[in-house]
């Protein structure tokens, strides 16, 4: 039983330090353009991620039951992909990369659901790497039915990017268009309150993105411990703990929603202001004009995917429409060497992260540790 609640605890940690860790998916525009002071910005990115944690809960659904094999599965194993995860988010919070916490909780459990798969006798001789669930494509069904590594997070890794920096390059060219027809001077003004807009839009879509995933982790534990009959000695306070089915129809418990929602939020209110000069001022010089477009470019591209219960990174999705954006002034607005470091933390936050969870869940084996 303490082991389920440290990974409850664990959970939560994490969901704050992806709070400070991508507080500049929602401010970094608008801090850098002045459309708000910092504090102002924190408190409105804090206020709409509150509220978009608590709408819908498709992504959540995916990452309880549509990318690993559950029967490997321990609260051990969730554990060490949830350290795998905040590992990485605090080394590229201190370079001031812009890296995907989407990407690396979910690196994180494939590597430790792969390191205890390992010797399996669920395995029966099968490659290890049925432990990860790489597709269910159900013809006849809608999007939202495909499951799995392939379709929920390889194909939206890739096109979301370039989603984001294509209609965020269409987007700015028309916005050049209309502003052509205003005066110099009102330009700032009238985008500066826009910007207002689509920031907290921009909040709101990372909340309804990014606290899911973690939602999702701390019930595909309880589903775990409840059907290994954890819960059944359990004292009676903590019995609401207790999470059935586990499925495609899993129900998301309102408790785990306001817990992920305010901690999430708290961790935005903590800041990071790391990330936020590199997004902000380092890849491309933003007025409001461009932010107003980042932001509504990234924030629908997030709510989209949301919609099919694609988990994608809110981070690549506004890393990129700020480059569609600055491609729309010119190419060479755009600082390619810290793009480059960007791109380089995009590729490596999967591979990276697998192989620390993969090592951590090992270490737990080595050391004896109780799995359940």
């Amino acid at each position: 039983m303490a082991l389920v609640i440290t990974v409850v605890l664990v959970a939560l940690v994490f969901e704050y330090i992806n709070g400070f860790h991508d507080t500049a998916n929602s401010i970094a525009t608008v801090v850098s353009t002045r459309a708000l002071t910092p504090r102002m910005a924190i408190l409105l990115a804090a206020s709409t991620n509150l509220w978009g944690a608590l709408y819908g809960t498709a992504v959540a659904k995916t990452i309880a039951s549509g990318l690993v094999d559950s029967i490997h599965v321990t609260t051990a194993v969730i554990v060490c992909a949830l350290l795998g995860g905040i590992i990485w988010n605090l080394v590229t919070w201190w370079f001031g990369l812009p890296s995907s916490s989407s990407h690396a909780l979910i690196g994180g459990l494939c590597g430790a659901t792969l390191g205890a798969a390992l010797g399996s006798p669920a395995l029966a001789g099968r490659s290890v790497w049925t432990a990860l669930i790489w597709s269910q494509p159900k013809p006849g069904e809608p999007l939202q039915a495909w499951g799995g590594l392939l379709y929920k997070v390889v194909i939206p890794m890739i096109s979301s990017p370039i989603l984001g920096l294509v209609v965020g390059l269409i987007l700015m060219t028309l916005l050049y268009g209309i502003a052509g027809r205003m005066k110099p001077r009102n330009v700032s003004g009238v985008f500066g309150k826009l910007q207002l807009i689509s920031s907290s839009y921009m909040g709101w879509a990372h909340g309804s993105n990014d606290a899911q995933k973690t939602m999702g982790v701390i019930c595909l534990a309880l589903v775990t411990a409840t059907k290994q009959g954890i819960f059944q000695h359990a004292p009676a306070w903590l019995q609401f703990m207790a999470t059935a089915d586990g499925g495609k129809n899993q129900i998301i418990p309102l408790w785990i929603k306001f817990s992920c929602a305010i901690v999430m939020a708290a961790g935005t209110a903590a800041g990071g202001w790391r990330i936020i000069r590199t997004m902000g001022q380092k890849m491309v010089k933003l007025l409001p004009i461009h932010g107003f477009a980042a932001e509504a470019t990234a924030a629908s591209v997030i709510m989209v995917a949301g919609r099919f219960g694609m988990p994608v990174s809110t981070t690549h999705a506004i890393s990129a429409s700020i480059m569609g954006v600055g491609a729309a002034k010119r190419w060479s607005a755009l600082n390619l060497r810290v793009i480059s470091q960007i791109l380089v933390a995009w590729v490596l936050t999967l591979p990276c992260c697998m192989a620390l969870g993969f090592t951590a869940i090992r270490l737990w084996h080595y050391f004896g540790w109780p799995l359940q």
